[in-house]
């Protein structure tokens, strides 16, 4: 029998009687909105107040500071400070300017950058080099961006904390003994110690919004087919989605518009209209006294139950109760299928990555053994080249396809998958946005997870369920629990209907914008200019 949305329940401020969240005094203090550092950015330029070069020295700066205890990059490009000089050639000249002129934009390195190393953190593509630019980086390039270089990440993107990179492990700015999440976390990291000032990462399961959640910055992942796939390093193609990351929804958003659209190198690329996404951010001086009234928000039954850390509960809670104090229609839905979205995503994403990996065999991709027989060259050329956690995840994706399983497993999955989307889609015919955690907990340990892979894949239980159904979702910061030298960030999943991020953004920056009693600038900053 298909899965149905259970009848909905209003909500009120009385239902969120939960214990406070425990931050550092530090951080209690009232503070000002968060500004964009995109518009801010231009703003500046065209005023004459800065330089593109002025802003790239002091990014750079900044990152030779913070980079030994960090690890976030895996390559700074050599060409930033030229770079710049152009763009402000290009302003002396008069010459008009793109939205992203003297952005400073870190990228993941499984996104192919021509003239940059792009490994996807793999022993097997380590000195790599594209010949070409991924579409999203020619439009960055194209409106005035500036690529400071390529972020660590879990190899092939397969792993919750960067730990499965295959040359170095990213700690969390906000505590250097504790993961930035994965397998966006060099990303993540960059924004928010601020390296530079947006990235872009990959989302197969989780990995910009978890990330995002740990390092308490904004991550932001596009309906599937909004962002073209073209030169992204293929893990699970019906799943993966490029996103972006931002110190705020502003600059995620922006960022995102820069590099959605159709592309005819990618297959699966919409040519769905993308809206102006800037329109939504408004002045908090322009709000309303209830700038979000007759908003209907969906709060996700199922993802505050059993196994959600009290801390990350409180805050979740504590969020929705500020959507209804700005107007919101708070209701309570039911996913029925949402418990079967872990195992059914994980026997898709191995099953697809078994395949796509494949090409790196040392002969068509990838670094070659040298042996004496062909399949010894293979067996060399990929045992050597690929991680631990990437081998486990091919043999579990080769067995689930191989004959006699396929319709135990991945046949399965995919009637799962079909379950999953129709449960969405009842319960946003009735919501506007649904929402849930990001993460069931806030970050842990570096280590604490990586000899129990199955703890770690059920840390991806709020987030897998979204790349199944192909909708967009964005994660910012709602809060800080104990934990840290002040604190660890928790974050706020937002889910919308497909191709609807200008809601998301909407009521994102709204919620940012008006949220007080929190500063999410890693203590790492304090005594960094």
């Amino acid at each position: 029998m298909l899965s149905t949305l259970q009848p909905p329940r209003s909500l009120s401020l009385r239902r969120f009687q939960t214990s406070k969240l425990i931050v550092s005094s530090a951080s209690s203090s009232v503070t000002s909105p968060p500004q964009s550092q995109i518009l801010t950015t231009r703003r500046s330029l065209l005023s004459g107040e800065t330089t593109v070069s002025e802003i790239a020295k002091s990014y750079l700066s900044r990152i030779r500071l913070t980079e030994p205890q960090l690890k976030c990059f895996l390559h700074v490009s050599e060409n930033v400070l030229k770079d710049a000089q152009e763009i402000d050639q290009r302003i002396a000249k008069g010459e008009e300017l793109g939205p992203l002129a003297g952005v400073i934009i870190g990228v993941k390195d499984n996104i192919c950058t021509q003239g940059m190393p792009s490994t996807a953190a793999s022993r097997i593509l380590e000195h790599y080099r594209p010949p070409f630019d991924a579409t999203v980086i020619k439009k960055i390039k194209d409106l005035g961006g500036i690529v400071v270089g390529k972020t660590n990440m879990d190899e092939f993107g397969m792993g919750s904390t960067t730990e499965a990179s295959a040359f170095q492990v990213t700690v969390n700015p906000w505590d250097l003994t504790r993961v930035p999440g994965g397998s966006s976390g060099g990303s993540a990291a960059a924004v928010a110690a601020r390296q530079c000032m947006v990235s872009l990462g990959s989302d197969t399961g989780g990995s910009v919004r978890q990330p995002a959640s740990f390092c308490g910055v904004v991550g932001l992942k596009p309906t599937y087919g909004r962002v073209s796939r073209f030169g992204l390093m293929a893990y699970a193609s019906s799943l993966d989605v490029i996103g972006c990351f931002g110190s705020t929804v502003a600059d995620a958003g922006m960022l995102l518009h820069a590099v959605s659209g159709y592309d005819r190198f990618d297959s699966t690329s919409s040519k769905q209209d993308v809206p102006e996404f800037q329109s939504q951010f408004l002045s908090v001086d322009h709000f309303e006294s209830k700038p979000l009234k007759g908003v209907k928000v969906g709060i996700i039954r199922e993802t505050l139950e059993d196994g959600v850390d009290s801390g990350v509960r409180s805050a979740t809670q504590e969020a929705a109760s500020h959507l209804e104090a700005l107007g919101c229609i708070l209701t309570e839905v039911s996913l029925p299928s949402f418990s079967l979205g872990l195992p059914a995503y994980y026997v898709i994403a191995s099953s697809e990555s078994s395949s796509n990996l494949s090409r790196y065999d040392g002969v068509r991709y990838g670094n070659q053994v040298m042996a004496e027989e062909l399949n010894k060259l293979y067996e060399c050329s990929r045992g050597e080249g690929f991680g631990g956690e990437v081998k486990m995840r091919i043999l579990m994706g080769t067995y689930a396809l191989s004959a006699g399983y396929y319709d135990a497993y991945y046949k399965r999955a995919q009637q799962v998958r079909t379950l999953i989307q129709k449960d969405f889609k009842a319960a946003l015919e009735q919501n506007d946005i649904l929402i849930s955690p990001a993460a069931p907990s806030a970050a842990y340990k570096i280590g604490e997870k990586k000899d129990d892979p199955l703890a770690m894949y059920a840390g991806d239980i709020m987030t897998v369920n979204v790349n199944l159904a192909g909708l967009p979702a964005m994660v910012l910061p709602c809060g800080l629990v104990e934990g840290g030298p002040s604190g660890l960030p928790v974050g706020l999943q937002m889910i919308g209907a497909a191709f609807d991020e200008a809601k998301l953004l909407k009521v994102g920056h709204i919620f940012e914008q008006t949220l007080k009693g929190s500063s999410f600038v890693p203590p790492l900053l304090a005594n960094i200019a």
